[in-house]
C-alpha cells in the first residue's frame, strides 16, 4: 500500500470523525440543551482540524479523495436503524471514536506527533461520552 492509499483513510476518517462530533454537538446543543457539554464536542472538532493543519496534508487530503469510487459509499449495516436521539447519538459518538482510532494508527506513519495528539483526544472523547450519556440516558426512558 503506497502513501496514496494512507492519505485516503486519513481524509475519509477525518471526515467520519467530524460529522459524528457534528451529530453529538447538535444533540447536546439543541436536546440536552448543554452549553458545556456543546463547547467540549466544537472544540473537540476544531482540534482534529488543527493537527491537519499543522501537518500540513490538506491539498494532498483533497487530491487522494475519491468519494464516488469508494467501495463502501453504498454499505449500510444498521446506518437506518434509529429509534430516537440517544441511539443517533451513540451511533455517532462510536464512529467518531473508531475513526479516531484510524487516525491515531495511521498517523504514525506520517507524524508521530499526531499520533499522539489523536489519542489525547481520543480519551477526551471518552470522558465527554460519559458526560454526555449521564444526560441523554435519563431523557429516553431507558438506561
Amino acid at each position: 500500500m503506497g502513501k496514496k492509499n494512507i492519505y485516503r483513510i486519513l481524509d475519509a476518517n477525518i471526515n467520519r470523525a467530524k460529522e459524528g462530533l457534528r451529530v453529538c454537538e447538535e444533540i447536546t446543543r439543541f436536546l440536552v440543551d448543554s452549553r458545556s457539554l456543546t463547547l467540549e464536542f466544537k472544540k473537540s472538532r476544531h482540534r482534529i482540524d488543527s493537527i491537519i493543519e499543522s501537518l500540513s496534508v490538506k491539498a494532498r487530503l483533497f487530491e487522494e479523495r475519491k468519494s464516488l469510487k469508494d467501495v463502501g459509499r453504498n454499505i449500510y449495516v444498521n446506518e437506518l436503524e434509529r429509534k430516537d436521539f440517544k441511539d443517533i447519538f451513540f451511533a455517532n459518538i462510536q464512529r467518531v471514536k473508531e475513526s479516531i482510532r484510524v487516525l491515531e494508527e495511521f498517523s504514525k506513519l506520517i507524524c508521530k506527533n499526531s499520533a499522539i495528539e489523536f489519542k489525547k483526544i481520543r480519551y477526551r472523547i471518552y470522558e465527554i461520552e460519559k458526560k454526555a450519556a449521564k444526560r441523554i440516558l435519563p431523557l429516553c426512558g431507558s438506561g
